[in-house]
Formats: C-alpha cells, sequence, structure tokens
C-alpha cells in the first residue's frame, strides 16, 4: 500500500516536469497513473487485487462511490482520467491544452490526498 502511495505521489512530480516542459500527451498519461496508483493503493487495503483497469475502476465506483464513501466527483475524476489517458496512447492525431492538462492534474492530485486520507 505504502509503495503505491510512494508512485502516486513520485507521479505528481513526473506530471509537473512534463507540463513545464510541454509533454502535455504524456503529462496526461501519468495523470491517470497517478490515480491509477492510489486507487489500487486503496483496493490493497481491501485484499482487492486486479490487473485489469476496468475492473478496478468498477471496484472503486462500486465500494466507495456507490456505498457514498467518496464524492462523486472522485468517481468522475477517475472516469475522466482513463478516457483522456486511453486517448493520449491510442489516438494518433490527440492533442491536449494547457489550461485542460492543468485542470487534470489539480483534479489528480485531490484524489490522491482523498485516497491518502481513507487509507490512514
Amino acid at each position: 500500500i505504502e509503495r503505491r502511495i510512494k508512485k502516486a505521489v513520485n507521479a505528481i512530480y513526473d506530471v509537473q516536469f512534463l507540463i513545464d516542459n510541454d509533454k502535455l500527451v504524456i503529462a496526461v498519461n501519468r495523470i491517470y497513473y497517478g490515480i491509477f496508483y492510489a486507487v489500487s493503493a486503496l483496493a490493497l487495503k481491501h485484499q482487492f487485487t486486479t490487473s485489469k483497469h476496468q475492473q478496478l475502476i468498477g471496484g472503486f465506483n462500486k465500494n466507495y462511490i456507490k456505498e457514498k464513501k467518496v464524492d462523486v466527483k472522485f468517481g468522475e475524476i477517475l472516469r475522466m482520467s482513463f478516457e483522456k489517458r486511453s486517448k493520449s496512447d491510442y489516438d494518433d492525431w490527440v492533442e491536449f491544452k494547457s489550461d485542460e492538462v492543468n485542470t487534470l492534474f489539480s483534479d489528480m492530485k485531490m484524489f490522491i490526498n482523498k485516497m491518502q486520507e481513507i487509507i490512514k
């Protein structure tokens, strides 16, 4: 759990570096993975592991959003980051604007902080 949280926090530094160097498509990828690491740490706390992104997202939605343990906005952040990451990885012509990536980055930091609170 600690290792995955550390990976999530380290992704924050990676994203800042990528944004600062105008590598926005790669930053979007790292934003999702920072969130993914935080969700997977939470899942590990509850003895749930999977390598499947959709299963992890579904488990988060079922156990935290549906059960009202966290605000629905965190489910939206997870879903949006996954969709944007998929575009960044598989769409040959994708481009992201700086303000869009900065919003995603702010959401990522908020998401990771919330997962850390829940885990503690």
